[in-house]
């Protein structure tokens, strides 16, 4: 009996501890981002969101995912499927590349391609002979979007991949069907919920990128700042309010990331234990 009740109250304790660390850490930030965005009333509130630096940080955010998501699911399949279903020569190092922004510092990738592409950089040069501009641009926010997120989508689907081995594309190319035909009738409805789930931590980091984009945008208000640049601005400008009205959209994401990852886990479980069934 004795042990009995000194693991309950330690199990207890183990669960107070943990709750009290998930509402100091993570919840009480979150409520004061909405607290603090709503301070002054709703009205507030609005006019900071329709603000036109606040709209173009928005446009610009939006459009920057718009672009980078779907190139990383078209890079995230490709490689996904080379490395699940075949073997060739530099396939593990194919893994170390994808695995890279994850243990390179965003602000380093960022850094990296100021070195490419600056004015003083290996094609700065050539880029302002053919009156080409990628940093302190659109492009050069895309590009650095694209390495800090390019992972997500790949790490998600190589492990899904290969514990679905390759039996089923062997069957259907046996019957006749091509490449194409497998990847579309086969491989990609096999994949469906695992790549739903890797598109969505993509676009949430894609939204949420802050140091590579610092880097290369050079924070031209208006034109080269996104929602969480256009937040750090508000802040150092000490309009707490506006601040914090804009990042409420992203907090906001995250609310919405965080629901769409728990149903999709929860559907991703499902389907793993009906095969096994």
């Amino acid at each position: 009996m004795t042990n009995s009740h000194t693991k309950s109250r330690a199990s207890i304790g183990l669960i107070f501890t943990a709750l009290a660390f998930l509402f100091i850490f993570l919840l009480l930030p979150l409520v004061t981002v909405f607290v603090e965005a709503l301070s002054k009333g709703l009205d507030v509130y609005v006019t900071a969101l329709r603000e036109p630096d606040a709209v173009s940080a928005i446009k610009l955010t939006l459009t920057v995912a718009a672009i980078s998501v779907p190139l990383n699911i078209a890079f995230g399949i490709a490689a996904a499927w080379s490395i699940a279903k075949f073997d060739f020569p530099g396939k593990s190092l194919l893994i170390t590349f994808i695995d890279l922004p994850f243990s390179v510092s965003p602000v380093v990738a960022g850094l990296v391609y100021v070195l490419l592409f600056g004015m003083q950089g290996w094609f700065g040069p050539w880029l302002r002979e053919h009156d080409i501009q990628i940093l302190f641009a659109v492009p050069g926010i895309v590009l650095a979007t694209i390495f800090v997120t390019f992972p997500f989508v790949a790490r998600e689907l190589i492990p899904l991949m290969q514990e679905q081995g390759r039996d089923d594309e062997e069957a259907a190319l046996s019957l006749g069907a091509s490449g194409f035909q497998t990847f579309i009738f086969v491989t990609l409805p096999n994949i469906r919920w695992g790549l739903l789930y890797g598109v969505l931590l993509c676009n949430a980091r894609a939204m949420g990128e802050f140091g590579a984009v610092s880097v290369v945008s050079g924070h031209l208000r208006g034109l080269t700042n996104t929602m969480p640049l256009h937040v750090e601005i508000l802040y150092n400008e000490y309009n707490f309010t506006a601040a914090f009205a804009v990042a409420s959209l992203l907090a906001l994401l995250a609310l919405v990331t965080l629901v769409l990852k728990s149903i999709l886990e929860w559907r991703i479980g499902y389907q793993h234990g009906s095969a096994r069934h």
